[in-house]
């Protein structure tokens, strides 16, 4: 008895082994899943954050029409100009010529201050200056606004404190600003569009790269007519779990080290946040990893042609991006959509780095996460088997 299991023993782990070599040895050598493997994830992330390294919008071109042509209004301008997000690229004499400067482009917003600013002011009235904003552009928007914000809350407080008359330094504080209020932003201190986005992206990457590899590898083994090696082993008791596993370990080999450099090292490279303690991050990233593999294992069997998972990844990318309730949150997103993004493990992940890596949060923060990609790993890799069963059997047959 124990002989025969020793034999049994034995012989799974010849199996394994030389599956997972095998794996290995198509890897490296077929260009298509180096490619998508090697060169996108080292490459990617580095252009991605390259081109959102600025974080924030700064010096967007505004036009303004100052109707009043006054002290005040010029004091206005001069402090809106001053701001680092607004810089005043003309001085129109109407609304018509400030539109043709917006429709060519030349400016994102137009300022206009009313004829009767300094009339309005000087009489106690309230007066307004509009603002006007390409809103193809939501972060022109917000530039904008902010910054006409900033200078007209600044002014009010000026006028307050001219029109309290004489009164000492604390009762001059207190009619401006009656509750003092202080904005602190939450983990992500630049409110910069890297910090926010770029975080996502990476462990999206992780996800469509991973699919993309194992899909054309098995893609190349079904069209190469190699799957039909595979026969010895799934003939042996437990010979199917030995196949998923020998493959699954050879691409948890390459992306360990890749998941370091595209979650570790090029947030470093940008100073992007990186809050997480040192054990989360990886107590957190391997069930990630598992849930992909499963994931990609299992879909691979079902796609017949290598160029399919191209095509899968290309249409799935954005909408994965958007339904994780990273880019648009996810408590506005349907029911439905919400139901369908839990079938990929790019939903979970995102969220959990998110809370792990950007605010800090332990690993017992994390229990839905992890829990949610252990179940998808396990999941998954019993359709990855049956799925092979089938594929087997109609080779045999």
């Amino acid at each position: 008895m124990i002989r025969r299991y020793l034999q049994y023993l034995q012989q799974s782990l010849r199996d394994w082994n030389e599956i997972f070599l095998s794996e290995l040895r198509t890897i490296f050598s077929d260009a298509g899943v180096l490619i998508f493997f090697i060169l996108v994830p080292l490459g990617y992330p580095l252009l991605y954050t390259f081109i959102y390294n600025k974080e924030t919008i700064r010096e967007v071109p505004v036009a303004v029409v100052d109707n009043s042509r006054t002290k005040i209004s010029r004091e206005y301008l001069r402090r809106l100009d001053a701001t680092a997000d607004v810089q005043i690229v003309s001085h129109c004499a109407d609304m018509a010529e400030a539109r043709d400067l917006v429709r060519e482009r030349e400016a994102y917003g137009v300022v206009e201050i009313p004829a009767d600013f300094s009339k309005a002011l000087n009489r106690g009235k309230q007066t307004s200056v509009s603002i006007f904003v390409d809103m193809s552009g939501l972060l022109y928007y917000k530039a904008i606004l902010t910054s006409n914000t900033n200078v007209s809350l600044s002014m009010n407080a000026d006028i307050k404190a001219q029109r309290a008359g004489a009164t000492t330094a604390q009762q001059e504080a207190v009619s401006v600003q009656p509750i003092a209020y202080e904005e602190v932003s939450l983990f992500n201190p630049t409110n910069g569009f890297a910090s926010f986005l770029i975080p996502a992206v990476l462990i999206l990457l992780i996800q469509q790269t991973l699919i993309l590899g194992v899909g054309m590898a098995a893609g190349t083994a079904r069209e190469a007519g190699r799957l039909g090696r595979l026969l010895p082993a799934m003939e042996r008791r437990g010979g199917l779990m030995r196949i998923i596993l020998g493959k699954g370990a050879a691409y948890l080999l390459v992306y360990l080290p890749i998941s370091v450099y595209v979650l570790g090292i090029v947030p470093h490279l940008f100073r992007l946040n990186q809050l997480s303690n040192p054990w989360t991050l990886p107590l957190f990233v391997v069930p990630y990893l598992m849930a992909c593999i499963s994931f990609s294992l299992a879909l691979s069997a079902i796609l017949k042609h290598r160029e399919t998972v191209i095509l899968l990844v290309v249409f799935t990318s954005v909408p994965l991006l958007f339904i994780s309730g990273i880019s648009w949150p996810g408590s506005s997103i349907p029911d439905f959509w919400k139901y369908v993004s839990y079938i990929f493990p790019s939903t979970f992940g995102i969220n959990g780095f998110i809370k792990a890596n950007n605010m800090g949060a332990p690993l017992a923060y994390l229990r839905t996460e992890c829990t949610m990609l252990w179940l998808q790993a396990f999941l998954y890799f019993f359709v990855a088997v049956a799925m092979y069963r089938r594929n087997l059997m109609r080779i045999k047959d």
